[in-house]
């Protein structure tokens, strides 16, 4: 069993860069050498055997010019040392170690990047670098959000090749310097009740996850993946993402609407428990992927991945007509939640590195008592984030808010709403700052609506969902905005409900606005929640204007 999730984030947000400026007695070359010129250094353990690690140090040059010349000084943990080191030189001391560019020369480029790598030997676990300067500046680059709360986005295995966002948009944009935890989303928990790779459609996308080759033009650090290269697609660039942001924490966010199938069978018993925990780990947190299409490979991955979120929709209630439901699913989710946790434990006395479980939970107080004890879970998860959204949406015949934090006098069946929602959670004792809201970053919408008594078709029958641009009925909100700057739609607004929707005398979208987003969050921090989670990022506009309304608002 767990500390309360609260106290442990608090250390894990902490923990999360690999990159510590601590004081060690360092070389006197690195006191002498040239200012560090924009230059930020980031570490990643890349693989590990038995004694033996491999890791990859990344020199970024934030600069308007080449830096020739560049000398990084640190020391390793107790236990831990370098014994070979490619693309750069490296010298020993009894206090840490020097490393230079390699004889024939490794300028890094303006606004890009130089890698190199080493392999190392530890012995209890620990290899982060020690009192790390660059030209006798701290390494440490971006440090994360100038706050202490939760910012979680949810990044889809699909947002790259069917939205256009990619990882390296979560740069582009600001965003990643914002946030705390990105989920990706999703890994599938096939009949087998395993966490599972496979080309089979529908069952899953290895080549968007770590097949698909990335061009230097879509890459964060403006390298193209190498032919032959054993990882490439979004993992590869969520890895080089955390090498650029060490504070960032990703994990692998399991299930979903689509994949939560199976779920039941696999926590059905206590050993196909232990059989699913096990592949997940070996899988996400291992790395060992199976080679499909010229990549992956035993600890291709490792690394990548921080911890498992669970996305169980739902245990104990129906989700998609397609799920296996059972009454003992409530129990079952219990003992599953505490095989992760234990599992997880023994990883992290393994490698020394924390390993994060989180889950997202549903809106309603039935499906809480149905599939949740609440009691028995909490300690073992370090938050959950809770659904703030699809309140209402085109499978209903009338037009409503999606995602609203009060319910608003007008609606004829005032059921549900976030303030609902988090005094279900409360009155079953969970601490509400274990709690992370759900944002959306799109709309639902319908066509065929009246304007109704008060001009603003909220509330009115519709003749059936509107098109969206990649969805009948739902919308991102990138192209919401467009619609609300044409002039054909009147926005209209709910200031205490935070919910904004646009008409224009036939088509109707209930969504989130910077305005809105930034009320959700005030009113989380309000209700004692640790932060907000966005599903899903790729919804926001080329300038992260959605998410930094939250930092702002997260800041206040």
């Amino acid at each position: 069993m767990r500390a309360a999730p609260p106290m442990r984030q608090a250390a894990l947000l902490a923990a999360a860069a690999l990159t510590v400026p601590l004081t060690a007695a360092l070389p006197a070359s690195a006191e002498e050498a040239s200012p560090a010129a924009g230059l930020t250094v980031s570490y990643t353990e890349t693989a590990r055997w038995n004694t033996g690690y491999s890791g990859r140090i990344t020199v970024r040059n934030d600069s308007d010019a080449p830096v020739e010349d560049w000398e990084i000084a640190f020391s390793l943990p107790d236990g831990s040392r370098i014994h070979q080191m490619w693309n750069a030189d490296v010298s020993a001391a009894s206090d840490g170690y020097t490393v230079t560019p390699p004889h024939w020369g490794a300028a890094v480029p303006a606004g890009g990047e130089y890698s190199f790598g080493f392999n190392g030997l530890h012995s209890d676990g620990a290899t982060e670098l020690l009192g790390c300067l660059v030209n006798g500046s701290p390494c440490a680059g971006p440090t994360g959000p100038d706050h202490d709360r939760v910012s979680v986005a949810y990044y889809t295995q699909w947002s790259a090749e069917e939205r256009g966002y990619e990882v390296a948009d979560l740069a582009e944009t600001g965003s990643a310097e914002q946030l705390t935890h990105i989920q990706y989303a999703f890994g599938n928990v096939t009949a087998d009740g395993l966490c599972a790779m496979t080309d089979e459609p529908g069952q899953g996308d290895p080549f968007a996850d770590y097949g698909r080759p990335v061009g230097a033009e879509d890459s964060v650090d403006g390298v193209a993946d190498r032919a032959g290269q054993s990882l490439r697609g979004n993992f590869n660039q969520l890895r080089k993402l955390k090498e650029r942001y060490p504070h960032l924490r990703v994990n692998i966010s399991l299930g979903g609407w689509e994949w939560s199938r199976h779920f039941s069978d696999a926590a059905l018993t206590e050993a196909s428990r232990e059989r699913l925990v096990s592949s997940c780990i070996d899988l996400y947190l291992r790395g060992d992927l199976p080679e499909i299409g010229g990549a992956g490979g035993t600890g291709a991955a490792y690394g990548v991945f921080d911890g498992i979120d669970l996305d169980w929709e739902w245990p104990g209630s129906d989700g998609n007509p397609h799920n296996t439901v059972r009454p003992e699913d409530k129990e079952n989710f219990t003992a599953l939640v505490a095989e992760f946790r234990e599992q997880l434990d023994a990883l992290e006395d393994e490698t020394g590195r924390e390993h994060e479980l989180t889950a997202f939970l549903p809106a309603g107080g039935w499906r809480l008592d149905a599939g949740y004890e609440l009691d028995e879970l909490m300690p073992n998860l370090d938050f959950v984030t809770v659904q703030g959204y699809d309140y209402h949406g085109t499978w209903e015949t009338a037009t409503n808010h999606q995602s609203n934090l009060v319910t608003d006098p007008r609606d004829p069946q005032p059921v549900i709403s976030a303030e609902i929602i988090r005094d279900a959670y409360l009155s079953r004792g969970v601490d509400p700052s274990a709690l992370v809201l759900g944002i959306p970053f799109y709309g639902q919408g319908w066509t065929g609506v009246a304007p109704g008594p008060e001009g603003d078709g909220l509330f009115q029958e519709a003749s059936g969902p509107a098109q969206g641009t990649h969805a009948t009925g739902t919308e991102e909100w990138r192209y919401l905005k467009e619609k609300a700057a044409s002039g054909e739609y009147e926005l209209f607004r709910n200031e205490e409900a935070g919910t904004a929707w646009l008409y224009d005398g036939e088509t109707f979208w209930t969504y989130d606005d910077e305005t809105a987003v930034a009320r959700k969050t005030d009113w989380a921090l309000d209700s004692g929640y640790s932060g907000v989670m966005v599903w899903a990022i790729d919804g926001d506009d080329a300038d992260g204007s959605l998410l930094s309304a939250i930092d702002t608002a997260l800041r206040d």
